[in-house]
């Protein structure tokens, strides 16, 4: 059962986020799944039998809202954060395109989902969940409030239509490296029709960087000029020497901790204990919340 309180929550938590959405209302309703009527209403504070349970659970889950009394995660502005916002800042700014591959739990997906709620028309994709074109071009559509339901060539237009007009959009393509071949050769399309239109980053980790180097060296169609029109060069945030590794990922968890943590907590034992990995050091102090 969903209570007046988490809807409450909810509401505000759509207002903050209509906030940094360009479009109409309409498109907005679009881009989280309800229709317009039912946003009207709920805009204006009309909570009760305007939405089934699960639609305000599906609300929740898009929004990423917990609805339990998991505190909130703190930004920490880490090298890490800093690092990747400045490259989003600029590929949004330039509609430029960039290509990161960097080692995993260091806070890449966290650094650019913070990004997309602070900033209009950026989107977050999870490539790993909309692996095939149609899913992806789909799901892209949608997350800007464009018609996602129809026959795709006309999707696919309205989508590119709309991204030529609309004032500095961003596309961030997280796991990339899930993305199967025909995905790639789409999104190549897709820079080649929002050229000078949209800004485009890509991540992932070293699966992504060698799936691309394999691509290209077995001369497989599309890679070469997919590498290029993300700037011919993998970007990354981490330094490559072992000493200077651990150094860097204890610098940026104890940033974490310190940004995060409800009591007393001991930083250098439980980065020892978590050996710097982020997931571990989040479950850590939720335990100590709890």
């Amino acid at each position: 059962m969903i209570t007046n309180e988490i809807k409450h929550r909810i509401v505000t938590e759509l207002s903050e986020r209509r906030n940094n959405f360009a479009g109409s209302d309409a498109k907005f309703a679009v881009s989280i799944g309800i229709n317009n009527a039912q946003y009207s209403r709920i805009k204006n504070g009309d909570i009760e039998r305007v939405l089934s349970d699960q639609n305000w659970l599906s609300l929740a889950r898009i929004l990423e809202m917990s609805i339990g009394n998991t505190p909130a995660w703190n930004i920490a502005r880490t090298p890490v954060f800093e690092f990747i916002s400045g490259q989003l800042t600029f590929c949004q700014t330039n509609s430029s395109s960039r290509l990161l591959c960097d080692i995993a739990d260091i806070g890449k997906t966290f650094t650019a989902k913070a990004y997309v709620k602070a900033n209009k028309n950026a989107v977050y994709v999870d490539c790993s969940q909309v692996k095939t074109k149609q899913k992806l071009v789909r799901f892209i559509a949608k997350e800007f409030g464009v018609g996602h339901t129809g026959k795709y060539s006309d999707v696919y237009a309205d989508l590119v239509f709309y991204l030529r007009g609309l004032p500095s959009p961003l596309i961030i393509l997280d796991e990339a490296g899930d993305l199967e071949y025909a995905a790639f050769l789409e999104l190549k399309a897709l820079w080649n029709a929002t050229e000078r239109s949209c800004g485009w980053y890509m991540m992932g980790a070293d699966g992504l960087r060698e799936k691309i180097r394999r691509s290209i060296d077995s001369k497989k169609v599309g890679f070469t000029e997919l590498f290029s029109r993300y700037g011919s060069r993998y970007q990354k945030a981490s330094p490559d020497g072992r000493d200077d590794l651990i150094q860097f990922k204890s610098v940026n968890a104890a940033l974490i901790i310190k940004a995060n943590a409800t009591g007393e907590v001991n930083v250098q034992k439980l980065l020892v204990s978590t050996d710097y990995s982020l997931r571990r050091i989040a479950d850590e102090l939720r335990k100590i919340s709890a």
